[in-house]
């Protein structure tokens, strides 16, 4: 058995075995070095295994029950808010959050704008929907309605 074979089965392992559905490259680079484990997630997504959802970003993949097409397991909020976790950045509810449940508004918000208070470059998404990432430094002019 090649050993990139290896490498491929230890990586579904720990995806399979793993509470988390989000990953990063780095999850990984323990196990080899970076290419070899980039071209091992490759054949993991072209197995429909996990997809890719941003620049070094992969989720634990499903078939939609109806379409048929890849999804990720969880929604993109919940993707958008395990990144910044995992990079260390701190998630905050967004200003349309808040106004929702302040009263101040009706409209439910989409969950496609994450608050945070630092700054993430990368665009996360999938089939052309994006996650808006706002950063937060001043609280108080932040949250203010207007």
């Amino acid at each position: 058995m090649p050993i990139s074979d290896i490498l491929e089965k230890r990586i579904q392992y720990r995806i399979k075995k793993s509470k988390d559905f989000v990953f990063m490259l780095p999850d990984f680079l323990d196990l080899s070095d970076r290419d070899q484990v980039m071209r091992a997630l490759r054949k993991l997504i072209s197995k429909n295994l996990i997809m890719k959802v941003g620049q070094g970003v992969y989720v634990k993949a499903k078939e939609s029950k109806l379409t048929g097409k890849i999804i990720p397991q969880i929604d993109l909020a919940e993707i958008g808010k395990a990144v910044a976790e995992k990079l260390n950045i701190k998630v905050l509810p967004s200003r349309y959050e808040l106004w929702y449940n302040e009263g101040k508004t009706t409209q439910v918000p989409s969950g496609k704008v994450i608050a945070i208070k630092g700054t993430i470059l990368r665009k996360i998404g999938f089939n052309g929907v994006y996650i808006t990432y706002e950063t937060v430094r001043n609280k108080e002019k932040y949250y203010k309605y207007s």
